[in-house]
């Protein structure tokens, strides 16, 4: 049996550049994403951290983590939550639970990455072990592997350690056939498809033209920014917390474009898509709207609409949508993509009443949206 080793990792610039490449292609966000992450000035929210591992002749998988003081809101049951703030008045530490994630704060989908001929199975179990270890170290008293895919739920169902599993949000991704919209329209059901038409259609007359833009001016950026915080304070989940200089970071890269909608008369900026070109793939990460203009310009469906101009003319195959808002999204024809959380508690009281907690929690829980989907199609309701 191969032997791996294990070290603990302060920055992505401490991870070859060639490595990174191989473990995160297309289309997941590599070095650039969480070089920006660590440089934008929120450590007061992460920590940030890599795993990386290696056999006999070098570094064969990464895997990104961050520590997060997480609010307990976040995690308990609303019944629960009363009395947390109780004892949150006494003492504050109680409000909030230190956890080491492996994954990202914003990205959809977990990963470890790892060289082809890496035994997945020893490297994850391997990370795992030193969880423990490390998470002593940076006294959390949480272990989460975020939001990965079901494809890693056998290896995960082989640890010997007592991970339990709690369904995560969903991720959404509609397809492109044929890298077209007519290809997009044509997955849709027809009932969606004639909703959505009727809404471009009146979305169609509303005062806006539509840019696709690289690296906007201080005063443009200043404008999709503040739409940014209008759309992110209007938001009922909130993770993580992104600054200006973020923006300004992440949109100096080459696989980041900002789809916008200005005013006709003013040339403001009245909506804005942040989206990532990698591979034949467009990650829709950040969106902004200006809520005060009037509803039936349509603002949201007319950007999507943009979107979806776009990525066909970049011949890309699939947008990717992230999490929450499923409302809209199922309405535009996402489909849902299931993603597990899997943790661990140090405190063996505590992981027992997670566990059974965990036990409770599906879609329907998670998001009134989902819950209303559900209800039509029960069938696709994640399972372990």
């Amino acid at each position: 049996m191969v032997e791996y080793t294990i070290n603990w990792l302060n920055s992505e610039s401490e991870i070859a550049s060639e490595l990174w490449e191989v473990c995160f292609p297309a289309p997941f966000e590599g070095s650039w994403w969480y070089q920006a992450l660590e440089q934008c000035g929120i450590a007061d929210q992460f920590t940030f951290l890599y795993a990386q591992v290696s056999d006999a002749k070098g570094p064969i998988a990464i895997a990104p983590a961050f520590v997060m003081n997480v609010p307990m809101r976040l995690v308990l049951p609303p019944l629960l939550l009363p009395l947390a703030n109780i004892i949150g008045k006494v003492i504050p530490s109680a409000l909030y639970q230190r956890t080491l994630f492996i994954g990202s704060p914003c990205s959809d989908e977990g990963r470890v990455g790892m060289l082809r001929h890496a035994n997945r199975a020893e490297v994850l179990r391997l990370v795992n072990d030193s969880m423990v270890l490390q998470a002593r170290k940076l006294n959390a008293s949480m272990r989460v592997w975020k939001d990965f895919p079901q494809e890693y739920a056998p290896d995960f169902a082989a640890f010997p350690s007592n991970l339990f599993p709690l369904v995560s949000f969903p991720g959404t991704v509609v397809e492109l056939p044929n890298s077209t919209k007519e290809g997009y329209l044509s997955t849709l059901k027809s009932s969606r498809r004639n909703k959505l038409k009727k809404k471009l259609k009146a979305a169609a007359g509303a005062p806006v033209d539509v840019e696709v833009i690289q690296q906007p001016d201080s005063a443009r950026m200043g404008e999709i920014f503040n739409l940014f915080w209008q759309t992110y304070e209007k938001g009922s989940t909130k993770f993580e917390r992104l600054n200006r200089k973020f923006f300004d970071l992440i949109s100096a890269e080459k696989h980041s474009y900002f789809v916008v909608l200005k005013e006709r008369e003013s040339k403001r900026v009245v909506a804005f898509m942040l989206c990532f070109a990698i591979g034949d793939h467009v990650i829709n990460k950040f969106i902004g709207i200006d809520y005060t203009k009037p509803k039936e310009w349509f603002l949201y469906f007319r950007l999507w609409e943009a979107a979806v101009d776009w990525s066909a003319s970049i011949k890309a195959k699939a947008i990717q949508s992230g999490q929450t808002g499923y409302s809209a999204k199922i309405e535009l024809g996402n489909q849902l993509v299931s993603f597990t959380n899997y943790c661990a508690h140090k405190n063996p009281v505590i992981h027992w009443v997670y566990a059974k907690v965990a036990k409770t929690i599906n879609w329907d829980t998670l998001d009134e949206d989902l819950a209303i989907y559900l209800q039509a199609y029960p069938d696709e309701k994640p399972r372990f």
